[in-house]
């Protein structure tokens, strides 16, 4: 498989990192960019619940479980004592896209940008320690070397990531197409 072009959204808790990459996510796509996201989640994360069919097939053992429907699937990979798997393992399970938004794995070496509010759970400086950190998404002032957006220039942020990326710009005719 042909290397996939990454492009990371960091930050501390309730920094806004989700909702940058939906709208990151939903810009690119409406200019024509197939996207695909890869999302870091904490150890009590289950896409699946208690009661459902599915659950129960984890429940009584089974290593992987496929959900399937004629609107979407999901593989579901239980790691029983198995440890985590690295980032490029599952970015290998990943279909081929212009490119994979990734949430974030603020230790992988991949390019990010840095979510900053006034509301996060930590103000530390992730950039200050992380030199793949290119550019910094804020809702306030900050005062930094490295690019800076306001967290809501969406435009200008997701120029940015296409252009970090070596992804072209679509015309609007390429759009259409």
């Amino acid at each position: 498989m042909a290397e996939q072009r990454l492009f990371g959204v960091t930050g501390w808790k309730n920094s806004g990192k989700t909702t940058l990459v939906c709208e990151i996510v939903a810009e690119l796509s409406r200019r024509g960019f197939r996207v695909s996201t890869l999302k870091h989640a904490h150890k009590t994360f289950d896409i699946d619940h208690e009661g459902r069919d599915s659950y129960r097939h984890r429940e009584a053992g089974a290593s992987e479980v496929a959900v399937i429907s004629q609107n979407r699937w999901a593989l579901v990979h239980e790691l029983r004592q198995e440890p985590e798997p690295p980032l490029q393992d599952i970015l290998e399970k990943l279909s081929p896209v212009d490119l994979v938004i990734i949430e974030g794995f603020k230790r992988e070496p991949h390019p990010k940008i840095e979510c900053r509010r006034v509301d996060a759970r930590s103000h530390e400086e992730i950039a200050a320690s992380d030199p793949s950190i290119v550019a910094l998404a804020t809702d306030h002032p900050v005062e930094s070397t490295l690019r800076h957006f306001d967290i809501n220039d969406i435009s200008a942020i997701a120029d940015f990531v296409l252009d970090h990326t070596g992804l072209r710009r679509k015309t609007m005719s390429e759009k259409a197409s």
